[in-house]
Order: structure tokens, then C-alpha cells, then sequence
């Protein structure tokens, strides 16, 4: 399959953006204190920047899930990606999982960020994804939650068996999930197929350290299914120069290994497949979901 061809023999599949600094990382919270935030010196800038250039080269759009902290240090650059085109969604304020928080601090939480990005985009936030993917097993409630703020859609299940984050039971394809409060579409991050198990393959520290063609078949196995796959990344893994967090050896690994090489691959991917933000492919306009794209998705009571 050459380039030209395989950009234009399937649908569009759905890039995000998990917008947060390069010390707001789960693997940092056990020696950085949200208290401390203020004294690293911000790199989300430059990073996003370089990120927004390499979309605007290959023509793509993104969901921005933007954290409530950087949106009120940063409001310029959330401007700046709406204006562009791309889709501002929220990540909550604090960067803090869901397992951490409980239903109320929760609502508290993915409300004061929905709150701030509609004020400076001029327009309502209608997508959420939780940090760290922290939607698991146990935490349904946060559907009736996010309906109740008046989010559309959610993205923050992994359907993975993994230590720390994962909804094995989940669907791997959208679905639209139905609670006390109201429905909600939920785009579960891509996985890839192999045999009888699901392997981790949307984005992010999968991207960095696997083959390339890891991800690529991921998306080649959804386009199959006439499904569009959901990727992620965030900005500090196109940063290789940010400043580097004494932490152990596994923690370093995980943050920086392969961010020298995510720039050249995020263009080799942004070449051979086509992207769009969440609200384009599925047509939401803020207040109602109008799109014929939802009327044909399977429907859930919760996550089973």
C-alpha cells in the first residue's frame, strides 16, 4: 500500500490530543506536587506549536482534550488551536484519576474545566477524557456525571487488560452508552487484534516504543470494520529537549524513550492516513448530536 493510496482508499480516523505539560504525568506524581506545577518552567507551548504545524502539513484536525490548569495559564493557545479548526475538549482541571476523585470532586473537577474552555472558546465543550484513562471498572457513575455537566461523548476507556488503567469488558468500537441521566457516545481508544487478545495500540508511549506498523495495522484492522480508529499523543512526546525528572529507571524509559523520533513518525502517519476531530466526524454541534453517524452505533446500558 503506497501513501497517495491508503490516504485515499478509507475514512478519516480520529487524532487527539492529551494537551498537558511534560510534568503532569501520573508517572511524575509521586515526586511532583500539584503545588510545585508552578516552578517548572512551561514548555506546552512550543511543543503544541510544533504539533499544530505538522496537522496543518497533511491537512488533519484534532480533538484537543485540554486540562483546566493550562487553559487558564495558556487561554491564547486554546484560541489559537480553536481558531485553526481543531475541536477544544476538556481532560478535567487537575489531571487527577478518576479513581482518585469520587463522584462529587469529580463533577467539580470536569465542570470547572468545562466552565473555563467554553468561556474562552465562546462556544460549548462537549467532549471529556479522563486522565490517565482512569474510566474502569467500578467507575460507571462518571457517565450520569457527564451528562448531568452537558458533555456529548466520552474517550477515556482503554479496553485493555492493564495494570493501573484498562475496561476489559468494554466494546473496542463506538457505542453509545445509556444511564439514569442520559445517553452519552463513548469512543474507546484503538486497539489491535491479535488472535483472541486486545493489545494496547492508539498512541502515546505505544506509538513511541512499538514498530510503527503496530499502529498502523491497529488503524488498517479498524478500517477494515468500517470503524474509525481513535489515536492520541500528547505535546511534550515531540519535546526532546525538556528538561529531564530524576525518576527510576522504569519511569525514564517510559516518559523519554522514542520522543526524538515522534515527530518523523507523527508525519509518516499524518501522510498515509486521514484525520478529523471528534465533533467533524460526528457531526456535533454543541447542543444536540445531529449526525447519522450516531443512529447506526450499538447502545449499552453502561459498560458491561
Amino acid at each position: 500500500m503506497n501513501d497517495g493510496a491508503s490516504r485515499s482508499a478509507h475514512r478519516r480516523h480520529i487524532f487527539t490530543v492529551d494537551l498537558e505539560e511534560y510534568f503532569q504525568v501520573h508517572v511524575f506524581e509521586d515526586i511532583i506536587q500539584r503545588a510545585e506545577w508552578g516552578v517548572f518552567p512551561s514548555r506546552v507551548e512550543r511543543a503544541t506549536d510544533k504539533l499544530l504545524e505538522l496537522l496543518d502539513d497533511h491537512g488533519g484536525r484534532a480533538t484537543f482534550f485540554v486540562l483546566g490548569w493550562i487553559a487558564e495559564r495558556h487561554p491564547n493557545l486554546i484560541r489559537r488551536i480553536d481558531a485553526l479548526g481543531h475541536e477544544i475538549a476538556s481532560h478535567g482541571w487537575w489531571h487527577r484519576r478518576v479513581t482518585d476523585l469520587g463522584p462529587e470532586l469529580f463533577r467539580e473537577d470536569a465542570g470547572d474545566a468545562k466552565a473555563i474552555l467554553e468561556d474562552i472558546v465562546g462556544k460549548p465543550v462537549v467532549g471529556f477524557r479522563a486522565p490517565s484513562f482512569s474510566l474502569v471498572p467500578g467507575t460507571e457513575w462518571v457517565f450520569d456525571a457527564l451528562a448531568e455537566l452537558g458533555y456529548q461523548y466520552d474517550s477515556s476507556i482503554f479496553p485493555i487488560r492493564r495494570s493501573g488503567y484498562g475496561y476489559p469488558g468494554a466494546p473496542t468500537q463506538p457505542h453509545i452508552v445509556s444511564g439514569s441521566s442520559g445517553s452519552l457516545l463513548e469512543l474507546p481508544l484503538t486497539t489491535l487484534g491479535w488472535s483472541v487478545a486486545r493489545l494496547p495500540a492508539a498512541g502515546g508511549a505505544y506509538f513511541r516504543h512499538l514498530p510503527y506498523g503496530w499502529t498502523r495495522k491497529a488503524l488498517e484492522q479498524m478500517q477494515a470494520q468500517g470503524v474509525s480508529a481513535v489515536f492520541y499523543i500528547h505535546p511534550w512526546e515531540l519535546d526532546p529537549h525538556q528538561p529531564r525528572i530524576p525518576v527510576s529507571p522504569m519511569a525514564r524509559m517510559r516518559h523519554y524513550r522514542g520522543i526524538e523520533h515522534t515527530p518523523r513518525r507523527l508525519a509518516r502517519l499524518l501522510s498515509e492516513f486521514s484525520f478529523t476531530s471528534v465533533a467533524d466526524h460526528y457531526g456535533l454541534q454543541g447542543t444536540t448530536a445531529t449526525s447519522a453517524n450516531l443512529e447506526d452505533l450499538p447502545k449499552v446500558d453502561r459498560v458491561t
